[in-house]
């Protein structure tokens, strides 16, 4: 059975899917963009900015779950630019310091909702 994950404090869903979904001890996160979910509007115009937010986003989702950023098994990483990886890469580095580094994808995109510069979603597991 699937249950449906939603919070205030990440952007809310702009069309037909949900935020996360639980299924078992599993969370599915959509793809955060980086939208400040107080400001409906991106965080920054720049590669690290926008990173952080969409981190901030997922773990805000995480949380709603009861689940952290230590609990991340996969990621999945969708650059507009594979020439931002490097700068991305430090940021993300930050949100998994001190824990086991999950599995990651990252590829470049042709086009990222809203023009953003990144896009990141998580499947996490509880312990």
């Amino acid at each position: 059975m699937k249950e449906q994950i939603s919070t205030t404090k990440a952007p809310g869903a702009i069309g037909p899917y949900s935020q996360a979904i639980k299924v078992g001890n599993l969370v599915f996160t959509s793809g955060q963009l980086p939208i400040d979910p107080a400001s409906g509007n991106f965080a920054g115009n720049d590669i690290r900015t926008q990173t952080r937010q969409s981190l901030k986003n997922v773990e805000a989702i995480l949380t709603q779950a009861g689940l952290t950023m230590g609990d991340i098994i996969k990621t999945t990483v969708f650059l507009s630019d594979m020439n931002n990886f490097a700068a991305m890469n430090e940021i993300y580095a930050e949100f998994f310091a001190g824990t086991v580094f999950p599995a990651r994808s990252a590829v470049e995109v042709a086009r990222l909702p809203k023009d953003s510069l990144v896009e990141i979603e998580a499947v996490a597991a509880a312990s």
